[in-house]
């Protein structure tokens, strides 16, 4: 994102690694890729919220909110914060602890959420849609949807971004276009599970197409609009997410498809696939709010429960699906 973003600005990165600032000023390079001369490194959050009104936060989910709580000293109303990250918040509770307690509404929060449950930033978006990054990294071109209720937020984020290897939408639902990006992980990790498994692309499709139903149906239960899941930020992440080797979900899940377990799969990646968290959250929270989600708790039982693949389509095969689409 900063590469694509010093295309239009000087850019400021944080790290909290000072080792890497070190490393970055001198080689320039990361994950292989040049970074742009526009963009400077730097271990200093007070230097980047002294210096950029317009700030994205791009950390894992499970630290999102502790990275909000380190800068939220340094933030005014008069900063402008769209996010780019694609999972869900939860307090109250651990993770590990949520199989024996559950979870309820009131303690699941998206990223807007807790921007604005941790500071007093008022303007904020979320920045969505198929950014699959290694691809960015190579510089092959994609679409990225920004989502605010504010029209300025969407003006600046466009005015940074747009260029000719990003085309950037606009969507006035920020809810419907964080949660699409958000659920669409656990749908990428059970394709990538049965592609791992050796199923083919009959059953893939279906995973998918029905994928989307469940996500529509999360969706509404939290609160959100359909039109976010159907246009870039729902399907066009969608197909992106569960259909690529370069998607983080698609080959954790594809891994576990060929027989290896989760806690070998998690510490031999660089960091724990979203999807996996998601599942574990989504699954839980569709059982406190009696949710019809089949595809959710097949993937939770081979994921968290090592229920046999083969079994599980078997239920998916025969579950009394009656109407192909029931939500329009």
């Amino acid at each position: 994102m900063a590469n694509l973003i010093a295309q239009n600005t000087d850019v400021l990165v944080y790290s909290r690694n000072p080792a890497l600032v070190e490393q970055l000023a001198k080689d320039r390079y990361r994950f292989g890729v040049k970074l742009h001369d526009r963009v400077r490194v730097i271990n200093d959050l007070e230097r980047v919220a002294g210096e950029c009104q317009l700030i994205f936060p791009i950390v894992p989910s499970n630290n999102f909110r502790s990275m909000m709580r380190s800068v939220t000293k340094y933030l005014e109303p008069a900063h402008v914060l769209i996010h780019g990250t694609k999972g869900l918040d939860v307090t109250g509770i651990h993770l590990d602890d949520i199989p024996k307690k559950g979870i309820s509404r009131r303690q699941l929060h998206t990223m807007t959420d807790v921007i604005k449950e941790e500071s007093v930033v008022v303007r904020v978006g979320a920045l969505t849609g198929p950014n699959l990054a290694q691809e960015l990294l190579e510089g092959q071109p994609s679409a990225s949807v920004v989502a605010s209720k504010f029209d300025e937020v969407i003006a600046r984020a466009q005015l940074v971004l747009a260029s000719p290897q990003l085309h950037v939408f606009e969507t006035y639902d920020l809810l419907g276009a964080e949660l699409a990006g958000v659920l669409k992980n656990v749908i990428a990790l059970g394709s990538g599970i049965l592609e791992g498994h050796g199923l083919g692309k009959n059953i893939q499709a279906m995973l998918i197409t029905r994928g989307l139903h469940e996500m529509v149906y999360f969706g509404r239960a939290l609160g959100s609009e359909n039109r976010a899941f159907f246009g870039t930020a729902g399907i066009g992440d969608l197909i992106a997410t569960a259909t690529s080797q370069k998607s983080r979900n698609y080959t954790f899940g594809h891994r576990l498809g060929k027989g290896e377990k989760l806690a070998e799969v998690a510490a031999t990646s660089q960091e724990l696939a979203e999807g996996v968290r998601t599942l574990m959250i989504t699954r839980h929270l569709a059982r406190n709010l009696r949710l019809r989600v089949p595809i959710t708790e097949m993937l939770y039982r081979i994921v968290f429960e090592d229920f046999p693949v083969d079994e599980a389509m078997n239920y998916l095969i025969t579950y009394p699906y009656e109407v192909d689409v029931d939500f329009l």
